[in-house]
């Protein structure tokens, strides 16, 4: 099996739920859990933060993962494109060229060891497959999605031409079945990545996330609803806290 390298990106500069990445949750900075799941996957020769942040930088490395260098700051803007610093990670910080690269966002502290390790096994068995993503079924489906334009027209999100009966006036479940990515998982060839300077490829594996590993950080709404489920439930968190 193609070994693997797991990064995980931890910006400094988040707006929309500030300094997340070392913000306590349970108890313990929020991206020890990212670490700490990665460490018991038992898959990775390498566990490398990218941050630019000294702080998150200083926390990473205490709980275990590498940081060969602060993130250049060209790479953490607000419209800096994954690639960028993927692709510096993997011309720079690599040990190995030729691996597999398994992207872990801190934003999704429920994600499982297990999981990781199934979702690297399965990538792996898929050889045609450039990349992998964790996806679930869409809750919202843009069949039923509009583009609002002047005049506030609305016009259909996806095209009706040759349609019998317009997906807008269809039920939900007469519809193709469409899955969206999250944030959770994803695993790319570095070749793909140096070679064709994209984390996608040409082929993309779906990889289906089981229950909540999916949930994902984005908001203040998001950190408090995910401190309920953790207080409802704290094994929700166990397999990733290493504080026992």
């Amino acid at each position: 099996m193609i070994s693997a390298v797991a990064l995980i990106p931890a910006r400094g500069g988040s707006k929309r739920v500030l300094k997340k990445n070392t913000r306590l949750l349970a108890g313990a900075p929020l991206i020890t859990y990212t670490i700490n799941t990665a460490k018991l996957s038992g898959i990775f020769d390498q566990i490398i933060v990218s941050t630019d942040d000294e702080a998150t930088a200083e926390i990473a490395i205490k709980y275990g993962a590498t940081v060969p260098e602060l993130r250049p700051s060209k790479f953490a803007t607000d419209s800096s494109p994954d690639i960028e610093w993927v692709s510096y990670a993997a011309e720079n910080w690599l040990s190995n060229s030729e691996v597999n690269l398994v992207i872990l966002r801190p934003t999704s502290p429920l994600r499982k060891p297990q999981t990781i390790k199934n979702a690297h096994e399965i990538f792996c068995q898929n050889a045609w497959a450039d990349s992998l993503r964790a996806m679930q079924p869409v809750a919202e489906h843009p069949g039923k999605m509009w583009r609002i334009g002047e005049g506030e027209e609305a016009t259909p999100f996806i095209d009706q031409l040759q349609r019998p009966v317009p997906t807008h006036s269809s039920p939900t479940n007469t519809l193709e079945e469409v899955w969206v990515q999250n944030a959770s998982l994803e695993i790319v060839k570095s070749s793909t990545v140096t070679g064709k300077k994209t984390l996608a490829g040409d082929r993309v594996l779906k990889y289906e996330m089981p229950g909540l590993e999916g949930y994902d950080i984005n908001s203040e709404k998001d950190w408090a609803y995910l401190e309920f489920l953790i207080k409802s439930n704290p094994t929700l968190l166990s397999a990733a806290d290493l504080r026992n």
